[in-house]
């Protein structure tokens, strides 16, 4: 009598190429993958470190306070004076909460440096008691553990200008080894899917099949995470990809642009107190807000002139998503417009959330360690990918 031969059943065109895929992929930008995802994942939790870290002088002693603080161009003095540093002040963090100091920021760029640490020619946060002008910290965050992991995040230490391409085409690459990944996962029935949700290891025994486990069940639960925070990453680096994001959301791929205000006071002279009539304001209006920033030195981010001067209001503690735009002439302290965030279109909602999503914090504390969690896994599958492709190379070649 013959005996009944079982023949496996070859994996369809599909699998076939997306296990190849995977295998190429994760071979050419594992490492980088890893290094992104690693560095991603311990910049986090970075404002609640630094505000354990920093607690003496983010926060200024009880007996200090005061009804009301010093003129900001006092207190910018103070911390000039304290620093001497040869590039000016470029802006002021003013907490809503009387019990939280003063950040006084110095930041200058270079763009035509090749990487981080010439670009950043100076990124310095200095903590001032508004009450009675004390300097309760100085720290230089371009040499900072936090500033240092976003760069690396961000471009691998190279020019922030051109380096996020370094990074963002192989998290393009990474979009599509997650959706390989979710392929070959996928179980062929009943029987196969048992196996895919969690770990069966009560008789395994191999070091190589538990590592193929951890690949496989932590890489599915996390892909999901991971393609949320690939595209919301490289939201940033490719204007194709937010002007997508602007079109689906809004129906244009343009944001609205700021219209251009023309001072109306620009013959008078200029309000030696205009910065603190620009904070009471912006005090008064968003009473009920976290922080707002306003800039000191007269530029944009990007090292443009002001024709005005915008104070950004953060509704919340240490998010980015719920902002508030004003505008103030920068001779009279007059409030010439109020842009507050319920006004904002879809697209320019998603604009400014994108970092917080990106982050997690969007979510709050849970969200953060749930991101937490998922970057660890990401970090992890660089590792056992390749240890499953070892592995299954030094088998063939004892065949």
């Amino acid at each position: 009598m013959r005996k009944k031969h079982h023949y496996k059943k070859k994996p369809s065109f599909i699998k076939k190429w997306s296990a190849k895929l995977h295998l190429w992929f994760g071979l050419s930008i594992g490492f980088i993958i890893f290094i992104v995802s690693l560095t991603g994942t311990l910049y986090v939790f970075k404002g609640e470190i630094q505000n354990v870290l920093r607690k003496d002088a983010i926060y200024v002693k009880k007996e200090t306070v005061r009804e009301n603080p010093l003129s900001i161009e006092v207190l910018k003095e103070k911390a000039a004076l304290e620093t001497n540093e040869k590039h000016p002040i470029s802006s002021v963090k003013i907490p809503l909460d009387k019990n939280k100091s003063y950040e006084f920021l110095y930041y200058e760029k270079d763009k035509k440096a090749w990487n981080y640490f010439d670009e950043v020619k100076i990124n310095k946060l200095v903590y001032v008691n508004q009450y009675t002008g004390e300097i309760l910290g100085i720290y230089n965050e371009k040499y900072d553990l936090f500033p240092i992991l976003k760069s690396i995040h961000w471009s691998l230490l190279l020019n922030s200008e051109w380096g996020k391409y370094v990074v963002g085409i192989p998290v393009v690459i990474f979009i599509f080894m997650l959706i390989t990944g979710i392929i070959l996962w996928w179980p062929k029935n009943k029987k196969a899917r048992k196996g895919r949700f969690w770990f069966n290891w009560k008789n395994m025994k191999t070091w190589k099949r538990k590592n193929y486990d951890l690949h496989n069940v932590l890489g599915f639960y996390a892909s999901f995470i991971a393609l949320f925070l690939s595209l919301s990453g490289i939201y940033f680096a490719y204007p194709w990809i937010k002007n997508t994001f602007n079109f689906a959301l809004s129906g244009s791929i343009d944001l609205p642009k700021e219209k251009e205000i023309k001072s109306p006071d620009s013959l008078l002279a200029k309000n030696n107190s205009v910065f603190d009539l620009t904070a009471q304001q912006t005090g008064k209006l968003y009473s009920k807000s976290s922080s707002f920033r306003i800039p000191l030195n007269g530029k944009n981010k990007k090292g443009k002139e002001l024709k005005n001067i915008p104070a950004t209001v953060y509704q919340k503690e240490g998010r980015f998503s719920e902002r508030n735009q004003l505008v103030f002439d920068k001779y009279s302290g007059k409030l010439l417009a109020n842009k507050p965030h319920q006004q904002l279109n879809n697209a320019e909602k998603y604009a400014n959330a994108n970092y917080d999503l990106h982050t997690g914090s969007y979510f709050g504390l849970l969200g953060k360690i749930i991101w937490f969690i998922a970057g660890l896994i990401c970090t992890s599958l660089p590792v056992t990918g390749f240890m499953v492709w070892w592995g299954k190379r030094k088998k063939d070649r004892k065949i």
